[in-house]
């Protein structure tokens, strides 16, 4: 009961003429940006995030949160109309959802893709709504250990779960820790790895590095790979949309069990795009009919949307709570909150119970709102595929630019953003993952000080990682997340090997 009268006055915070206006211009970016392909979520809050910095924090956080979801939404239009992915979540779409398209019902796909999104986000919010504010209590009790083995127990867990190869992320998040500890150390007041560049004093700005790794690179490799689109044409009515609803509870327990693995992957590091394939293969392999799944199923457009966009959403329970992203775009928010000096963790559901609840009831309505526009501007927003990529590209750097400058004023933060850039287009190219690369630009200097301050307080004893239970089970667990995959690739050769002898 607590939670429900803490969310109505967070509707009572957000109902003012100025946030709604915010949050409606937010979801038309959003929408944009999702469906321009390559750019998506974590790419259109990194490059938009500079408009909010002359806002007030919950004005700023409704605006870019109501861009994420506008990207969610338009990211499955590409996936239906063009059959190229929107966002990488998508791809798990356009196996069904590009043929519903091609047989003359793209409008009938979009609707399924569109509330089955909002219906994933939906569950993802309410598990918000109820659980963040137990967890933000139970981490109340936390000192500098277990701050350390929370952010070890983040950087281990992709490790462990992610789906990409393990050196390739170990590779990524030591290059983001590495630059993480540039510039002053907060613990000695010593200058790191300045190499007597003055602008380095202040380290490396997170937001210049993500408007670089995100925007930049992805610009470099859309104008590589594409100039212009062609699709199938598409117009929702209401009779679609009341067609495709009234088929709702047949598929009720598609979208249950999407929701859960969604959620799941999302308060987890396993991602968005681990879920959407979860999603669409558990429906395929417990359909009666496995054979029409990839020739225009709509439990096929369902599942993957319901579980990416469960993902998406729940990902931000960790980061509110114990101030830990659960996915790219949650880290990109983080930093956000931290430039406008909110420290997300516990004590924000304390110091700052205005700017967390009306956060929470954005996401309620803007879930509501998105749907509506998105079911409405599908022709405006189609046609904007039919625009060349290189007509856009020159805005999108020039506004990357504008971002990146006025964080500090500084030209060298251009030229960063640039480098960052290149870097983000080689990571891309050789397939090393940018999440867990951001993940350590942002929480690498907590993490430090967080160790730093128990080797004090320990007098550099490592025993104080297991000196209670609380902070004993949660080292234990980073560990064997860590070493998951050798785990449980020696599970595997055991059981073979019973098997064999028993045989």
């Amino acid at each position: 009961m607590e939670a429900l009268g803490l969310l109505l006055h967070g509707f009572h915070v957000l109902l003012t003429v100025k946030t709604l206006s915010l949050m409606v211009v937010g979801l038309v970016l959003g929408i944009f940006v999702g469906v321009l392909p390559g750019l998506g979520g974590p790419n259109g809050v990194a490059i938009l995030l500079p408009l909010t910095f002359t806002m007030d924090p919950t004005s700023a956080i409704v605006m870019l949160s109501c861009i994420y979801w506008g990207a969610l939404f338009g990211g499955a239009i590409t996936s239906i109309l063009f059959n190229i992915p929107g966002e990488a979540w998508s791809v798990a779409t356009t196996f069904d959802g590009y043929p519903m398209a091609q047989q003359g019902r793209a409008a009938e796909a979009l609707t399924a893709a569109f509330t089955s999104s909002f219906i994933g986000s939906l569950v993802a919010v309410l598990l918000i709504t109820f659980l963040a504010p137990g967890i933000a209590s139970f981490a109340l009790q936390f000192g500098p250990p277990e701050f350390f083995a929370v952010y070890l127990l983040t950087f281990c867990s992709f490790v462990g779960l992610g789906r990409e190869e393990k050196h390739k992320t170990i590779i990524s998040m030591s290059l983001g820790l590495l630059l993480a500890g540039i510039g002053m150390d907060t613990v000695s007041a010593q200058l790191r790895m300045t190499f007597g560049w003055s602008e380095l004093y202040r380290g490396i700005n997170f937001l210049v590095a993500v408007i670089g790794l995100f925007g930049i690179s992805e610009i470099l490799l859309t104008m590589e790979e594409r100039l212009a689109l062609r699709g199938h044409a598409a117009k929702i009515s209401l009779r679609v949309v009341w067609r495709v609803w009234k088929d709702l509870p047949r598929y009720w327990v598609t979208l249950l069990r999407s929701s859960a693995i969604g959620c799941w992957l999302g308060i987890t590091p396993g991602g968005a795009i681990a879920a959407s394939f979860m999603g669409y293969n558990l429906a395929k392999r417990f359909a009666k009919d496995k054979e029409s799944f990839g020739k225009g199923r709509i439990e096929g457009v369902f599942a993957p949307e319901t579980a990416a966009h469960a993902s998406g959403t729940a990902a931000l329970l960790p980061m509110l709570a114990l101030g830990i992203p659960g996915s790219g775009t949650a880290a990109i928010l983080l930093g956000g909150l931290m430039v406008w000096g909110l420290n997300p963790g516990p004590l924000l559901f304390v110091e700052h119970k205005d700017f967390v609840w009306g956060l929470i009831a954005s996401m309620y309505l803007g879930n509501v709102v998105g749907l509506v526009i998105v079911l409405t501007t599908v022709p405006i927003f189609a046609a904007v595929l039919r625009v060349p990529f290189a007509a856009i590209a020159p805005m999108i750097v020039v506004s990357c630019a504008v971002g990146a400058y006025a964080i500090q004023n500084a030209m060298f933060d251009i030229w960063l953003m640039l480098a960052f850039g290149v870097v983000g287009y080689a990571f891309k190219k050789i397939d090393i993952p940018l999440a867990p690369f951001t993940l350590a630009l942002v929480l690498g200097n907590r993490a430090e000080d967080a160790f730093r301050l128990s080797m004090i307080g320990a007098e550099g004893d490592m025993s104080v990682f297991w000196s209670n239970g609380l902070v004993g089970s949660i080292t234990t667990l980073a560990l064997v997340l860590l070493f998951w995959p050798l785990i449980s690739l020696g599970w595997r050769k055991l059981l073979r090997l019973l098997a064999g002898s028993s045989a």
